[in-house]
């Protein structure tokens, strides 16, 4: 079955799909020929080889390892292949699995829940303790805290001892074993807990919006801690400089604290320098928000704010306030068009509670493989030690990667996960995400939905190209050990020639001059796309 995702009409409108998959490859751009109708399709196959070994024959691409392989959908033929069982770090490329996978064992319709609880005597007015249940909702945000106030207030609790943040629908463990501790201030590596509150249409979790704004010529800065206003602690050490002057302005949080350090220098003339950056313990965020919330509603909060497990003895505690989340199929969007990291451990952990009542790491990623063998993935080169693939304990391969792209579409789910991957050269970031700004005004715009991966050393991207006669070709390109930033362009380069095999042309005159190099990290992480 090739359902089609209702956003992706217009493209499936040109017609079929190719699949290819690389892994750290160099790659020279070149100039694909047109295929003539009349050429032997023998011909057009070892004239599409001898393209993508030009193209993979890059400087940029020069000590690295790559993986490649590109197949035709309608009948399995292997147009493309190099280093196709030998195992390489994929970067985000992880995510499409653990998608599959949530899909798989959790339902497109699923939804996360959050709740308000108290005893239920006296279950109104005033309540000794009230717990704020987390259900592993990656989109619940201040608004949604807001209208849970009401509904307390609402329910006729008028006021509140202690407040405590409950997590512990997930384990304690917040981050992967191995993920660098240099990258714990950035969204992309948040802190996860099963009562997170998300930041901004992107739904970014565990993080607070730090703006910062010049003072007066050689003063401190004035800094604007977001949401977590009155939760996190506050080091300005930054000063305004001179009209004209350099910004050397750092925001951070260092390792093992709760605090928000800004140091450097911010010219007068400056424009606000906007960032996002993680707090500690995210669900007594959650917890300190919604007690903002209740006052703001007329339900006084004597006590504190902690975590804290709804009590054992409370077998049938009142619910005085819930939130359900939008659906995970939703939920995809966000996750897939921007790479979002805490979304998909939030998935694996999910998947482990739904699987092995087991909230943790070590129950997701079994209920992930468990779930792509019955999909009939072949797993047996797959190494996973988190589901959005910022550990490098990861390995696939790019048959690996071919193999999940093929059975996604016989899958019931696949429109769902189709649609939320990015579609190269769209300038909706909804709908383009990481492929915004890439292979625009090419043979493989709008025509190509493939999930991008970067990383140190790292560069990956695999999906689908989509022919104007019906024809399919599925495609991963994961590219390993490159110095630099990441060789994009050879990735690009790559799959414009797949669309142009299938017969599409560009729609404008290419642009001269060096090719782009992408950076270090996605671009979605570094606020570049």
């Amino acid at each position: 079955m090739k359902a089609t995702p209702q956003r992706s009409m217009r493209l499936r409108r040109h017609g079929g799909w190719l699949t290819v998959a690389l892994v750290g490859l160099p790659l020279a751009l070149v100039t694909p020929h047109a295929m003539a109708d009349t050429v032997d399709p023998l011909e057009r196959a070892d004239g599409l080889r001898a393209d993508i070994d030009a193209i993979l024959d890059d400087p940029a691409l020069a000590g690295a390892t790559s993986g490649v392989v590109v197949t035709h959908a309608d009948t399995g033929e292997v147009l493309y292949s190099r280093e196709a069982d030998t195992g390489l770090l994929p970067a985000s490329n992880m995510k499409p699995f653990t998608a599959a996978a949530a899909l798989e064992v959790l339902g497109p319709d699923h939804t996360f829940g959050t709740e308000a609880v108290v005893e239920r005597r006296p279950g109104r007015g005033a309540v000794p303790e009230l717990y704020l249940v987390g259900g592993g909702d990656p989109t619940l945000n201040e608004e949604d805290l807001d209208s849970m106030a009401a509904d307390v207030a609402a329910s006729g609790v008028t006021s509140v001892g202690e407040l405590y943040a409950d997590d512990t629908w997930f384990d304690e463990a917040r981050l992967v074993d191995d993920w660098w501790p240099q990258d714990e201030p950035y969204a992309y590596s948040a802190q996860i807990s099963a009562l997170t509150v998300a930041h901004g249409d992107r739904y970014d979790t565990g993080v607070t919006e730090v703006t910062v704004t010049p003072g007066d010529a050689g003063e401190a800065v004035n800094v604007d801690p977001g949401a977590a206003e009155g939760y996190v602690e506050l080091d300005n050490r930054a000063v305004t400089g001179p009209v004209g002057g350099g910004n050397t302005l750092t925001v951070d949080r260092p390792e093992g604290t709760n605090t928000i350090v800004v140091t450097g220098t911010l010219p007068i003339d400056a424009g606000p320098l906007v960032v996002l950056r993680t707090v500690d313990e995210p669900a007594e965020m959650a917890g300190h928000l919604f007690a903002r919330a209740l006052e703001e509603h007329g339900v006084e909060v004597e006590g504190g704010v902690a975590r804290g497990a709804v009590p054992q003895e409370w077998h049938r505690p009142r619910v005085v306030a819930e939130h359900t989340s939008m659906s995970l199929e939703e939920v995809l969007v966000p996750l897939m068009k921007f790479s979002n990291n805490g979304h998909s451990e939030m998935l694996v952990k999910s998947i482990g509670r739904h699987t092995a009542g087991e909230g943790s790491w070590r129950a997701g990623l079994v209920g992930i493989e468990e779930a792509l063998r019955r999909m009939g993935v072949d797993t047996s080169d797959l190494v996973l030690n988190d589901g959005s693939g910022l550990s490098r304990g990861n390995l696939v391969t790019a048959n690996a990667v071919v193999d999940l792209l093929t059975h996604a579409q016989d899958a019931p789910w696949y429109q769902a996960w189709h649609h939320s991957l990015p579609v190269a050269g769209d300038r909706d970031p909804f709908i383009g995400g990481t492929l915004t700004s890439r292979m625009g005004g090419t043979a493989a715009e709008g025509v190509v939905q493939a999930k991008t991966g970067t990383m140190t050393g790292v560069s990956a991207l695999s999906g689908y190209v989509q022919g104007p006669d019906g024809a399919e070709l599925y495609f991963s390109v994961v590219n390993n050990g490159h110095s630099g930033g990441a060789p994009t362009h050879v990735q690009d380069a790559l799959v414009v020639r797949l669309a142009e095999y299938l017969g599409h042309q560009a729609l404008v005159s290419p642009r001269r001059g060096a090719p782009a190099v992408g950076g270090e990290l996605e671009c979605s992480w570094e606020l570049t796309c």
